[in-house]
């Protein structure tokens, strides 16, 4: 019976591929690769003369098929992505369950990670943290995301492209305001390798003159713990202010439950309310319609 490996590979610097992991993958019987151009030059950086197969989101089917086929005639299978730890915003799941329910032995070569670098660089807390991955771009599943990222006071980890992560900024701004702290960290181990510390304001007004370049990964604060919720006439007074700056009852509803430290639902009520009384105040309605 072979074995498969799940290998990580350099996340940037050829230099940080793990002792370990340059003898797993010398000695493999086959590399299954996410991108065989990305694998060829390590594995030439390596001087390994394997030519690695394929396997990535659009056969991993098909791909692991043939692996288990390998692993059954008791081949060794090696697995590497595109750079960092296989399976995470990767390909391969399918061929490791697979491997699993057939009985092989699958076994991790630990090493670099995005994820992890971009962490113990951020300066935010590492102890508790939750990997989301790309954020879907569908606006009904993205929301979902963000309403989770929101409320959850575990630190989150957020890939994300270069030319798209001013529209994730915006909605993270939008989202949990300017009070938590944010870290984009780019181009990690390479020569060009940023971090960029602050606020969420703050960090985009950084990268809007000047647009990043290079993989990156976005690390924000969790949702700070906050008192018991204010009371209600504290909670209208929010409502009202909200209101007055002229947001959606949506957004007044997100900023109240922010700054209230109440839930999105009980938020939502509030604005309502405070919304019709001011809608029923003598003159609110010729006020309207001289302002539309």
């Amino acid at each position: 019976m072979g074995t498969l490996f799940i290998v990580s590979t350099p996340i940037g610097n050829l230099a940080d591929v793990t002792e370990r992991g340059a003898a797993v993958l010398a000695a493999a019987d086959r590399i299954v690769a996410e991108d065989t151009r990305r694998a060829r030059t390590l594995l030439s950086h390596l001087g390994i003369q394997e030519r690695p197969v394929s396997l990535h989101a659009h056969n991993e089917a098909k791909r692991t098929a043939q692996l288990l086929e390998w692993l059954d005639e008791g081949l060794d299978v090696a697995m590497v992505s595109d750079a960092g730890t296989p399976l995470l915003s990767d390909p391969g799941e399918r061929a490791v369950v697979g491997a699993i329910e057939a009985g092989h032995s699958v076994v991790p070569v630990p090493g670099p990670s995005a994820i992890l670098a971009g962490l113990v660089a951020s300066g935010l807390p590492c102890s508790s943290f939750t990997f989301h991955g790309f954020l879907p771009r569908a606006a009904g599943k993205r929301a979902k995301v963000l309403d989770r990222i929101e409320s959850s006071p575990e630190t989150a980890v957020i890939f994300e492209s270069p030319t798209r992560l001013g529209i994730l900024l915006s909605d993270l701004e939008d989202r949990v305001g300017n009070e938590r702290r944010i870290a984009v960290c780019r181009e990690l181990t390479k020569l060009h390798e940023e971090v960029v510390r602050g606020t969420v304001s703050e960090v985009m007004r950084v990268f809007k003159d000047r647009p990043p370049r290079g993989e990156v990964t976005v690390i924000l604060e969790g949702r700070p713990e906050r008192p018991a919720g204010l009371g209600e006439a504290a909670l209208e007074a929010l409502a009202g202010a909200a209101l007055a700056q002229g947001l959606a009852p949506t957004a007044a509803a997100r900023q109240v439950a922010r700054e209230g430290g109440v839930k999105r639902g009980m938020a939502y009520d509030v604005v309502q309310r405070v919304s019709a009384r001011i809608r029923s105040l003598p003159g609110a309605e010729s006020v309207h319609r001289e302002e539309g």
